[in-house]
């Protein structure tokens, strides 16, 4: 990345295997990242209250308003303590990876209390981009994601839209930008709240309720 090219090119396997280091230094430095996923460029960080700290102050984020978890490998949810319940294990078994957003109870003083949203859970996704999954894989943590737009401002689906909007905290070291190309409008993923007894979609999504039932018989809501 240069002044020349605010961006990392972040699309065929050799660039995303010649990306993976700088961009672990620039996670492991408290830093924001904007990368690729299967629906939207997104920004986030490590999951330590630091660089939850960081990403909040990039994005002026409201209290209250959570982000997610990307995960690409069981093993990352384990390791916070979130609990996958009997119908969340069948959940995340069906569908995972895939647009499927489940929010789980647990991780008590393992992530950043900004993560939990008002069901009391952190909302977690394993996702099935590519080149962010092997990322995920060689950093060995979750991400945590929110789209990467100013409020108001419809989310970034290419990173010259990233590079017009956040061109200050790109030239300031803060955010390094992952060039995934450009997207294909794609529907969000379906979030389930795993806090309670029984599954309740909370956000209708790409997976339907029907197609949940089929998991999960006494799903609560539609989809």
């Amino acid at each position: 990345m240069s002044a020349a090219n605010p961006t990392v090119p972040f699309w065929s396997s050799a660039e995303v295997e010649a990306a993976i280091s700088g961009t672990i230094a620039h996670l492991n430095a408290k830093g924001v990242l904007a990368y690729p996923t299967e629906t939207l460029y997104g920004f986030g960080g490590a999951v330590d209250h630091d660089s939850v700290e960081a990403l909040i102050a990039l994005k002026g984020r409201p209290p209250g308003k959570p982000f997610l978890l990307l995960v690409a490998a069981s093993e990352m949810v384990g390791r916070l303590d979130l609990r996958l319940s009997g119908y969340a294990a069948h959940l995340a078994a069906r569908h995972w990876p895939g647009p499927l957003t489940l929010v789980l109870p647990g991780g008590e003083r393992r992530i950043s209390e900004r993560l939990r949203g008002p069901e009391g859970g952190v909302a977690v996704r394993w996702t099935p981009h590519r080149a962010l999954s092997r990322l995920l894989l060689a950093y060995g943590e979750p991400l945590t994601s929110t789209s990467a737009n100013r409020p108001g401002v419809a989310p970034a689906m290419s990173v010259g839209e990233i590079v017009e909007q956040w061109g200050h905290a790109i030239g300031g070291g803060l955010l390094r930008v992952l060039d995934g190309g450009r997207l294909e409008p794609s529907a969000a993923s379906t979030v389930v709240d795993c806090t309670g007894t029984r599954p309740r979609v909370i956000r209708p999504g790409a997976i339907s309720a029907e197609t949940l039932r089929e998991s999960v018989p006494d799903l609560i809501g539609d989809a």
